[in-house]
């Protein structure tokens, strides 16, 4: 059994994560066994980095639906894919 851990990192996060990042995780939902957001926020407490980073585990087996995910989140502006396989 394969273990898939993904890395998405994001720019411009406010204008892509809403409207075309996030739908595509809701569609994966049931693939997606662990999500962790990661970005710098400053320390006023009223800005938050355009970059982000999330880090998804899939189910075990994801295989094709891992490979498709990736694909689809790579084919938006703005987002880089990189998985890892255990």
């Amino acid at each position: 059994m394969s273990r898939i851990i993904m890395g998405v990192q994001v720019q411009k996060r406010n204008n892509v994560v809403i409207p075309d990042v996030q739908p595509l995780l809701t569609e994966y939902g049931c693939y997606i066994k662990t999500r962790i957001g990661l970005h710098e926020a400053s320390d006023d407490q009223k800005t938050c980095s355009e970059e982000g980073l999330l880090v998804l585990e899939l189910v075990k087996d994801a295989g094709d639906t891992a490979e498709e995910l990736a694909k689809r989140l790579g084919e938006i502006g703005g987002v880089t894919v990189k998985t890892m396989e255990f």
